[in-house]
């Protein structure tokens, strides 16, 4: 694994609902990929924030997140092929 630049995008599902797609890009290629996707609904409390910081280091540390996701050319194909996954 090279050197990743990892940043957020997020989605308002609903009103009680965001969503936080945990993406990467590989700086050597420019391609991009999503590892995973926080779900925030109302209250949130700190016990769940850390628990979601603590899932993102494990799974980063497991494994590549493009072994893992997949290898995109764009940040809105990595998140449409992240969410058919899940359907």
């Amino acid at each position: 694994m090279g050197k990743l630049r990892s940043f957020d995008i997020w989605e308002r599902k609903n009103a009680e609902t965001l969503i936080r797609f945990r993406c990467f890009e590989d700086l050597s290629t420019g391609r991009f990929c999503v590892q995973n996707a926080d779900f925030y609904r109302m209250p949130v409390t700190d016990q769940y924030l850390m628990q979601l910081e603590r899932q993102f280091i494990e799974l980063l540390t497991e494994e590549d997140p493009f072994s893992r996701s997949g290898s995109f050319i764009s940040i809105a194909e990595a998140i449409k092929d992240h969410e058919a996954s899940f359907e």
